[in-house]
């Protein structure tokens, strides 16, 4: 009998998990926030963040600048539910033009508390714009860990932001936050809007939970 050839059998290799850009995001954000939240330069956030109607968490916010500089970078909004605790995060970008004598680059990690309803529709309805009538303020800074603020907040925005770079400071002023429809959709499907994640809680990505997990306390 003649012998019957075996085939070799192709084993198939596991697909590698790809991080995608809004995953990547999502966790750098949750760094971010564990990096500042314990900072013993922001004492304070801690109060903030239990105090804010919403956060928003940029883990890099780049400036740059010669003669002509900007600053921009993407993030997530996350609003706090009385009973339901923190929504899903919503992707946005915040993009700004300056003009002025500036050399060097600058780059930030920032955590926004949103402090009054107002800024928080302005936010949802892709209108926010920092100066003016929408006011935003650097948060305390050289406060121990721990303590709880007590402050009578008079700005729709506080910046907690730890910067890295040639500018001796950051300013938000005349900076706008966009929703990021790509991103949205692409995290959570084609119908995916902020007001739909935030604040009807449509939509869930389980892979927020870490994030979740670290805003918890708060």
């Amino acid at each position: 009998l003649a012998s019957l050839a075996v085939a070799p059998v192709a084993l198939a290799a596991s697909p590698a998990f790809a991080l995608t850009d809004q995953q990547e995001l999502v966790d750098k954000a949750r760094i971010t926030f564990d990096k500042l939240i314990t900072a013993l330069e922001f004492g304070e956030l801690p109060g903030y963040v239990k105090k804010a109607k919403a956060i928003m968490i940029f883990p890099d916010i780049f400036k740059a600048g010669l003669v002509i500089g900007g600053q921009g970078g993407s993030g997530i909004l996350l609003v706090r539910d009385a009973a339901k605790g923190w929504s899903q995060p919503a992707f946005y970008t915040l993009a700004e033009g300056s003009l002025g004598l500036q050399i060097g680059g600058q780059s930030s990690e920032t955590v926004f508390t949103i402090m009054s309803q107002k800024a928080l529709d302005a936010i949802l309805d892709n209108q926010m714009k920092f100066g003016g009538d929408m006011s935003v303020a650097a948060g305390p800074n050289g406060k121990g860990i721990g303590s709880d603020t007590t402050t009578n907040f008079s700005s729709d925005v506080y910046t907690f932001s730890k910067t890295a770079g040639a500018f001796a400071g950051i300013s938000f002023n005349g900076a706008g936050i966009l929703k990021d429809d790509d991103d949205n959709h692409a995290y959570y499907g084609p119908n995916a809007t902020p007001y739909g994640i935030v604040i009807e809680r449509k939509f869930n990505n389980p892979n927020t939970q870490s994030l979740l997990n670290s805003l918890a306390p708060y």
